[in-house]
């Protein structure tokens, strides 16, 4: 047995003789002595100890095999793995937000019945009747500006999934101003499971950067529904910062807490960037919340939010194995109109449309160049697995085409060892001990 390629080590200053041993590969970190440590390098580790750190992918017997499972991982889905489609239902929004990435195609734009008719159609026919199980996520715009197609869609899906004896179920992208209990206690039944909310800041920022239309703002009205509807349905919530905001986020961390939301009841609490408008040419320093960016004050700001929110009982999102989703088979963005994408930031360019509910998916493999991480430089890399070749979205709007993977060695380099340190601290993630004592 061998020490996997995909492992960061981190010895503990405070611990002289002991090491952390992270896998990107499994998420999982094991505390090793220096003895330990040089005995699975030279493959001499004891029985007992080699097994339990094969289980936990530290140890792999062929590293050559190991890295050529990495290269295709994507090739054949597992078994019951989901049907995960955005769904747009608009592009319209009761929000004005200045920074909005929509903000260059948006507009009143809904989905007509005949396309949520297909839709219904379509997912049924390919997906549900196949015994696939389906997850959507319902995306505007404001996507409860279309309460009546979420109905429209999820009933008869929902029922078709359940005749089939396949699961379903759906969240939203949401800004929270009209998913109120009543319309929560609606959608329950349905199959939604779960929304992500964005609150930028507290009240006077928030207010600035997501007013309503109308010009009044929003905070309230966003607060008060996360407080009536955070125990019934599970919510990611998070925030769009700026290097000059940053650090008044923890503010609206703490109203929170005041006006009684239970952290342990959140999902997730997520924080990121604010990014251009689509379809513009940008410098490396923006990013969305899939993306991540290299800039210093960038990656500071971020593991510092990340600990603020930790140190206050949010639950935050850990590395984990994970990819662009233009690399994912069963995951695709569905437009109002019918047309087909593999990100939401995609629908600014044409060129990047992959087909229709009418036509079906064309081969996109050429536009969106999807092998460009099968190279020596990524799969001998320790970060490929919570990377896979990065953000296409950030490439583009760096670029103007999708000509290059988006490296994130230089980040994971500066954050990652604090990401593990900081779960290890506040989200009751621990080590295992020395292999003879798990």
């Amino acid at each position: 047995m061998q020490l996997s390629n995909y492992l960061k080590i981190y010895p503990c200053p405070d611990q002289p003789g002991m090491n952390l041993v992270y896998s990107t590969l499994r998420s999982a970190v094991v505390l090793l002595p220096d003895e330990l440590l040089q005995a699975a390098r030279n493959g001499a580790l004891p029985d007992q100890e080699r097994d339990i750190l094969a289980q936990l992918d530290i140890l792999t017997p062929d590293r050559a095999a190991e890295r050529q499972r990495l290269r295709t991982i994507f090739d054949t889905p597992r078994a019951n793995t989901p049907f995960s489609a955005v769904v747009v239902l608009n592009l319209d929004c009761n929000l004005a937000c200045h920074y909005c990435y929509e903000d260059a195609f948006r507009g009143q734009h809904y989905m007509s019945a005949a396309t949520a008719a297909l839709l219904v159609e379509t997912i049924h026919r390919e997906r549900i009747e196949k015994g696939q199980p389906q997850r959507l996520t319902f995306y505007g715009g404001e996507p409860l500006l279309s309460l009546d197609l979420i109905r429209t869609i999820a009933r008869p899906l929902g029922q078709a999934a359940r005749e089939r004896g396949v699961a379903f179920g759906f969240s939203l992208v949401t800004n929270g101003t009209l998913l109120n209990r009543a319309c929560v206690e609606e959608l329950l039944p349905l199959g939604l499971t779960g929304a992500k909310v964005t609150i930028d800041g507290p009240r006077e920022l928030h207010d600035s950067s997501r007013p309503f239309v109308s010009g009044l703002g929003s905070y309230e009205a966003i607060l008060r529904n996360v407080l009536d509807i955070h125990e019934i349905v599970p919510l990611q919530l998070g925030g769009n910062y700026t290097r000059e905001n940053y650090r008044e986020f923890p503010r609206m961390l703490d109203d929170l807490l005041t006006r009684g939301i239970d952290p342990a009841r959140v999902g997730t609490m997520l924080f990121a960037p604010v990014i251009p408008k689509s379809g513009q040419r940008v410098l490396s320093d923006f990013n969305t919340g899939c993306t991540c960016s290299y800039e210093p004050w960038l990656m500071e700001a971020g593991l510092w939010l990340r600990q603020e929110a930790l140190k206050r009982g949010f639950p935050a999102p850990r590395p984990k194995l994970s990819a662009c989703m233009v690399e994912l088979e069963n995951e695709l963005v569905i437009n109002h109109d019918g047309s087909l994408y593999k990100c939401p930031a995609f629908m600014a360019y044409p060129e990047l449309r992959i087909g229709s509910l009418a036509e079906g998916i064309v081969d996109f493999r050429t536009s969106h160049n999807l092998d460009l991480w099968k190279k020596d430089e990524c799969l001998e890399c320790a970060y490929l697995p919570i990377c896979f070749g990065g953000c296409r979205q950030l490439t583009l709007l760096r670029n103007g085409k999708i000509d290059e993977v988006d490296c994130r060695r230089e980040y994971y380099d500066t954050v990652l060892e604090r990401l593990v340190r900081q779960d290890l601290e506040y989200q009751g993630t621990k080590p295992a001990g020395e292999p003879d004592k798990v």
